[in-house]
């Protein structure tokens, strides 16, 4: 099979794209034909060695699977050969999705939703299940509530919009003035463009003074920092971002806050969940970009560029009709 193997930690030209053997599925597993994958910032962080303790090179490496199910090991009871599937294997724990074939343990696995094509299930399992965890596992975002989330825009910042809405919150969200439109499309109630002005005076004026009940930031840094300007009374901040500096938190304190920072668990559940917000129509990715595996590096340069003006996530195409593809 084909394979984009990472040779050395670097630059998106660390790629190779290589014959290597098929895997087979163990007892458990399933064996799954990748129909598309698609780019986190998870994938550019592993790529340039942020991770270099975990990554054992040369790796394949990539962290979602839409395709479909080509066999299946002893003791496997929920799949059959021939079903859609999607999923995020498992981080930091074998080879990932940047190849023609994975294989992954059964309770990982869930059935792809129909009205999902397979680019834009691909680009939601990681996003969808980091979104799911952050809002309704560790905040416990509750109808009517607030929340205020940092880059409403981004791969994860325009599903937690959507989530936080079918949850029955009210949500403020932090874009550039290109994204306005776009963030309000999503369900955004109140939307700041953080150029213009700054969010904690925005969201101080537009509560009354109250703050809001939850934080959700994918930004890190200053973003994380300033959180709690912004909370209500007992208010949470959840975080997706590694903290390499020390965090003043005393004004946490005084808001009686508690902080999440979370690193997204892989299972079933969560994927069945988001799967029956998208049979409702309250939940779908939206796919800015598209490439193909042998173009993966172009993918790479362009999420990783700053104001790279994407809106949504970029999938990546694999198989015989990857050709067909543009970005």
């Amino acid at each position: 099979m084909k394979a984009l193997i990472l040779k050395s930690f670097g630059g998106p030209e660390s790629f190779e794209l290589r014959d290597v053997p098929k895997p087979v599925p163990h007892a458990g597993q399933v064996l799954v034909r990748v129909h598309a994958t698609s780019i986190n910032p998870l994938d550019y962080q592993v790529r340039r060695g942020d991770y270099p303790d975990l990554v054992q090179l040369p790796a394949i490496t990539g962290h979602d699977v839409s395709g479909v199910v080509e066999a299946v090991g002893s003791g496997v009871t929920t799949f059959a050969p021939g079903d859609e599937v999607w999923y995020t294997p498992q981080i930091f724990d074998g080879p990932g999705s940047y190849a023609e074939y994975h294989v992954a343990a059964e309770s990982i696995v869930g059935k792809k939703p129909p009205s999902l094509s397979h680019l834009e299930a691909a680009s939601l399992s990681l996003v969808g299940g980091t979104a799911w965890e952050a809002l309704v596992v560790r905040a416990a975002l509750r109808v009517g509530e607030s929340i205020l989330v940092h880059g409403g825009a981004g791969g994860v910042g325009h599903v937690a919009i959507q989530l936080a809405k079918a949850i029955g919150a009210r949500v403020f969200t932090t874009v550039r003035e290109a994204n306005v439109e776009f963030a309000r499309s999503m369900g955004a109630d109140v939307i700041i463009d953080y150029e213009k002005e700054d969010y904690v005076d925005a969201i101080i004026r537009e509560t009354g003074g109250r703050g809001v009940d939850v934080v959700f930031d994918t930004i890190g840094g200053n973003t994380l920092s300033r959180s709690p300007d912004v909370l209500a009374q007992l208010g949470r901040v959840v975080s997706i971002v590694d903290i390499a500096q020390p965090q003043n938190v005393v004004q946490a304190w005084g808001k009686n806050a508690s902080y999440h920072f979370v690193f997204t668990r892989q299972n079933r559940g969560k994927l069945d969940e988001l799967s029956a917000l998208i049979a409702r129509g309250q939940l779908r990715p939206h796919v800015g970009a598209v490439y193909s595996l042998a173009d993966i590096a172009l993918a790479h340069a362009l999420l990783e560029r700053p104001n790279n003006g994407l809106q949504g996530k970029i999938a990546i195409a694999v198989g015989p009709s990857s050709h067909l593809v543009s970005a």
